[in-house]
């Protein structure tokens, strides 16, 4: 069984560890989304999907950069197993034949989870190093919200694709 995280008692490496094990799950589980619309010839919310990993790639390099410097390479003491779906979108999210606002809609959800996460943690910690780097870490998903509802508004008004309009008819026996 996996051991629970006492967030009060969090130092600024395991903070650090949490936050880039948190977007390494997001990275995997777009990367997947991103297979997944590819495969059924979705590209527009597969490429969405596959920005979406990219950034949190990038996001996960930065933390990890930050955490070598400040603590070389003292092993973890956070695991994935401490964690679920902090910032990673529902497995349900990606549906065959999504369009690109229902993939934004995906990504606006799980970035308010992660600000929630983040935001409600705020709570527990009393490490200034740590509440200061959860309060970053909040900030930053309330400018990827920002970020998600931007591209949310560029898009063209108007009904997106029914996904019944791709299903194959029956086949006749």
């Amino acid at each position: 069984m996996a051991k629970a995280l006492d967030y009060a008692s969090l130092s600024l490496m395991d903070a650090l560890d949490l936050a880039i094990l948190v977007e390494e799950e997001a990275q995997e589980r777009y990367e997947e989304f991103a297979h997944q619309l590819t495969t059924h010839h979705t590209l527009e919310a597969a490429k969405f999907f596959l920005l979406m990993e990219q950034n949190e790639a990038l996001h996960r390099v930065i933390l990890g950069t930050r955490r070598k410097k400040l603590f070389g390479t003292l092993p973890r003491n956070v695991t994935r197993e401490m964690l679920w779906d902090v910032e990673a979108p529902e497995y349900d999210g990606a549906r065959a034949f999504m369009s690109l606002r229902q993939a934004l809609e995906v990504v606006m959800a799980a970035e308010s989870k992660a600000y929630e996460f983040y935001d409600t943690n705020l709570k527990h910690i009393t490490d200034p190093e740590v509440r200061t780097l959860f309060e970053e870490l909040r900030e930053e998903e309330g400018e990827h919200q920002a970020a998600v509802r931007a591209e949310m508004e560029k898009l063209p008004p108007g009904p997106d694709p029914d996904p019944e309009d791709y299903a194959d008819e029956p086949n006749a026996m």
